[in-house]
């Protein structure tokens, strides 16, 4: 990533205090499970401890720490039994999900040998799930339940876990990474435009506008010819250029592509819409014509860019990218009515981790719809499942999640420089379509391989926006 982050989560552990009077040994018992439940959470996220939670006063210091470092999702383990006023205070002024890990310490109980220590030490996280779910829903909290158990081990709560932080390192991207705009949406394409203010307030992304003037000049002070070549070198490693590659061909686009890379991290940028309109000559245009490769190069190390400046589908293709490690950008394309196949792709720039075999790059005389030409790149996405997200909004500014799930195939593809791809939906073609436009989800989306609508279900929780599901 050219721009790191990491996610932050609120972890602690609640057990009744009476229990941990009457039954000393239980103290040890209890802090040894919430050590061991710390083990779990993978080392891509920071922890922030809230330690063991046995009364409203502890629960208010953790609530205190959790606001204070600003976490992205809280993960409460359940050892045993425990009112839900050790619970509820943690998260009250908190607008994160808490995730309910009923994680039971043995797979079975010994009936006839279970003493009520062993059996509230070992066997009952279970017995307080249901109070913390009736009040954090009474609080107007999101949240989510897992359960499992700790003897012999839990793949299940092991996804789960790195699922959640996965999805949680979406918002930490959002909202310490800001949104770059580089001249205006495509004219007329409304399903695009947005308002920045409501996008900041709801996903917490800031915009930088930035004008063409200063694009077409952001390489002038690239000098350093070792740094240049390295990054030619780069390009041709990752680019099959039609007519054959050098250097030298692609020097000018390695010395914009060290600029952009300057830039992000200088302006802490996650993402990136643009589009272009203007007259495409002279300086202007040795830029429009190399964009699409310079841009693809940034989306490789994690900066989602997206073409007609459309802002929505960049964070669509940032979160893609975040969860999958692929995000390119689509739309649909055909319909191969015999074959009962959708054709989904787009021209532009796109992502490298989505390929199959090594993207191609050929100079065209037109954009088709947009101003000039110049270097096209097409990518050739892996065959296998692959999951599409549209992020839309209704009349109010709610943003909405779309999502489907279908599987690529092998086939004919359009040759003509785009990138496009065969996808089977289980509801079919003709169906998908027909759901999928019913949603609104303006006519852009990402495309990640593999299947991720539970992680995207996890990450509309954490941002707290509504899911319309098309197929799985």
């Amino acid at each position: 990533m050219l721009v790191e982050t990491k996610a932050r989560v609120g972890v602690f552990s609640v057990a009744l205090g009476a229990y941990l009077k009457q039954f000393p040994q239980l103290v040890k018992e209890f802090n040894d499970q919430f050590e061991d439940f710390k083990k779990m959470i993978p080392d891509s996220v920071e922890l922030v401890d809230g330690g063991l939670i046995t009364s409203k006063e502890l629960a208010v210091e953790a609530s205190d720490l959790f606001r204070a470092k600003d976490v992205d999702v809280v993960f409460c383990q359940m050892l045993t039994y425990s009112t839900s006023y050790n619970l509820l205070p943690v998260v009250r002024d908190l607008n994160v999900p808490i995730i309910l890990f009923n994680i039971q310490k043995l797979k079975v109980p010994d009936y006839e040998h279970t003493d009520i220590p062993t059996w509230l030490g070992e066997l009952y996280a279970c017995g307080g799930v249901g109070e913390a779910v009736a009040d954090l829903q009474r609080a107007g909290k999101r949240y989510a339940v897992v359960t499992g158990v700790k003897e012999g081990g839990d793949q299940e709560v092991d996804k789960q876990i790195a699922d959640w932080c996965v999805a949680a390192q979406v918002r930490r991207r959002f909202r310490d990474t800001n949104i770059a705009q580089i001249g205006r949406p495509y004219p007329g394409m409304m399903d695009l435009y947005i308002d920045e203010t409501n996008l900041y307030n709801r996903m917490f992304l800031y915009t930088k506008q930035f004008d063409w003037e200063k694009m077409w000049a952001i390489a002038d002070d690239i000098k350093d010819d070792k740094l240049i070549k390295a990054k030619a070198q780069e390009i041709l490693d990752t680019f099959d250029i039609e007519g054959g590659g050098t250097i030298e061909k692609v020097y000018d686009m390695a010395r914009y592509v060290v600029a952009f890379e300057k830039w992000v991290k200088e302006e802490k940028l996650g993402l990136i819409a643009s589009h272009y309109d203007g007259f495409a000559k002279g300086q202007a245009g040795v830029l429009d014509s190399m964009l699409i490769p310079a841009f693809s190069m940034l989306i490789k190390q994690g900066t989602a860019c997206a073409v007609e400046g459309d802002m929505k589908v960049a964070m669509a293709m940032s979160i893609m990218k975040t969860i999958s490690g692929t995000g390119q950008l689509s739309e649909m394309y055909s319909i191969d009515f015999d074959k009962d196949i959708c054709i989904i792709g787009h021209s532009g720039s796109g992502d490298a981790a989505i390929s199959s075999k090594k993207p191609t790059m050929k100079i065209v005389p037109v954009f088709h719809g947009k101003t000039g030409g110049g270097y096209l790149t097409q990518f050739y996405p892996h065959l296998g499942p692959v999951t599409y997200l549209g992020i839309t909004q209704d009349k109010d500014g709610n943003f909405k999640f779309v999502v489907a799930e279908g599987v690529n195939e092998e086939g004919p593809i359009f040759t003509f420089g785009d990138t496009n791809m065969r996808t089977r939906f289980s509801c079919g073609a003709r169906e998908f379509s027909n759901r999928w436009n019913e949603a609104g989800p303006t006519h852009h989306m990402a495309a990640g391989s593999g299947r991720h609508i539970d992680t995207i279900l996890k990450v509309a929780k954490i941002l707290n926006v509504p899911v319309d599901i098309i197929t799985r």
